[in-house]
């Protein structure tokens, strides 16, 4: 029978072991504070009493009644989540078809189109709204227009820097796509369109899912090329903050601020909940299919 000897490891080691198990609990600690701080300060501020947010006088909700009584506030949200969806549903399919379109190309000419697609996003934003703002003005110029700006051209202007994100997000997808599928679907009758709904846009889903997330976030969040593009009538929720500061009430601007991006950042996270309680009981009946037929 053989004699098994355990050796002690010597004390330093398990000093440094410890240290780097603490060190990793510390970095975790800070990174999620750093992520996840100011959206409980913005929380807590939209139930704060204390108008200016210096200290917590005590516990209300009267900040959300008076963001729904807000006619210009209500409006800019309501135009925020209206060109955020109308663009990112508008950006999606584009960009889609953009992204087979480049990725049919060779690889010369797919490398030129990718770098034309990328220009628009490590372009500055202050650029990109510039040089919309004078192709609308010139544009209205030449039908006769004096205020163009507005709602339709926001929604234009968003479409525009949304679309290279989605490309960006479906052509991975399409590269790692068997390029034989495609002729396969053809080669069994099933017409082109049909081929593409059932064979091509299934495979790439998560990067038209992706992309589509991506610009939503773009559109939800943009302030400087709204503000270049949309005139003096129409405001997002970014534009209504500015034009909040430099009226006479500002200090009635932040509650109400803090009561929309509480509001917003709940219903993210309850989302978030949703989705990983049904992937998981999506992986539980695939793991359970599997045992099944093992």
């Amino acid at each position: 029978m053989n004699n098994v000897v355990r050796v002690k490891a010597p004390k330093w080691t398990i000093i440094k072991r410890r240290v780097l198990d603490i060190g990793k609990w510390v970095f975790l600690f800070a990174v999620i504070m750093l992520l996840y701080f100011p959206i409980i300060v913005i929380i807590i501020q939209s139930v704060n009493k204390n108008v200016q947010g210096t200290y917590f006088s005590g516990f209300t909700l009267e900040w959300y009644k008076r963001m729904f009584r807000d006619e210009d506030l209500m409006g800019a949200i309501q135009n925020t989540i209206s060109i955020a969806v109308l663009a990112t549903l508008i950006s999606t399919v584009l960009g889609t078809i953009f992204a087979l379109g480049i990725n049919s190309l060779n690889s010369r000419r797919r490398r030129q189109m990718i770098i034309l697609n990328n220009v628009p996003v490590l372009n500055a934003d202050v650029v990109t709204g510039v040089s919309l703002f004078f192709i609308f003005k010139f544009f209205g110029v030449f039908v006769g227009r004096e205020f163009i700006l507005g709602y339709e051209t926001m929604l234009i202007a968003h479409v525009f820097f949304c679309i290279p994100y989605v490309v960006l997000s479906v052509l991975p997808k399409l590269n790692e796509v068997d390029k034989n599928l495609y002729d396969a679907a053809l080669d069994l009758g099933c017409p082109p369109l049909g081929a593409l709904m059932k064979v091509i846009i299934p495979s790439i889903r998560t990067g038209i899912f992706t992309g589509a997330l991506l610009a939503f976030t773009m559109s939800f969040d943009d302030f400087v090329i709204s503000y270049l593009v949309a005139g003096e009538e129409v405001k997002n929720f970014s534009m209504w903050i500015y034009a909040s500061q430099r009226a006479a009430g500002r200090t009635l601007a932040w509650p109400k601020a803090y009561a929309y991006n509480a509001i917003i950042s709940l219903v993210v996270l309850l989302i978030l909940i949703i989705y990983n309680i049904v992937l998981i009981k999506k992986q539980k009946r695939e793991r359970k299919v599997r045992v099944n037929l093992s």
